[in-house]
C-alpha cells in the first residue's frame, strides 16, 4: 500500500509522550500514531454497527408490521419468500 506523508504540528509534551509510547511498544513514531488512528477508526465502526443494532431492536414492531414479517426477523434473520414485503412491490 502507498504511504502518503502528513505533517502534524503538537506541543513538545503531546510530541514526547509520542516518542516515549511507540519505544515502549518498539514501534516508530509514525507505525504508532497509525495504529491510533485505525484503533480509533475501528471504534467509531463499531459504535456505529451497535447503533444500528439498538435502533432495529427498538424499532423491530415497526419494521414487523410494515413488512408483514413474524416477529424476531426484522433484524435480517429471515428474509420473506420471492421478495415480498419489499418497496416497490
Amino acid at each position: 500500500m502507498a504511504k502518503t506523508q502528513l505533517n502534524v504540528r503538537v506541543d513538545e509534551a503531546t510530541a514526547d509522550a509520542a516518542r516515549e509510547r511507540a519505544l515502549q511498544r518498539g514501534v516508530s513514531v509514525n507505525r504508532y500514531i497509525e495504529e491510533l488512528v485505525l484503533r480509533d477508526a475501528g471504534e467509531v465502526g463499531q459504535t456505529f454497527v451497535e447503533a444500528a443494532a439498538d435502533f432495529m431492536k427498538q424499532y423491530e414492531r415497526v419494521f414487523t408490521e410494515e413488512f408483514d414479517l413474524e416477529p424476531g426477523t426484522a433484524a435480517g434473520h429471515t428474509a420473506p419468500p420471492d421478495g415480498e414485503g419489499q418497496p416497490g412491490t
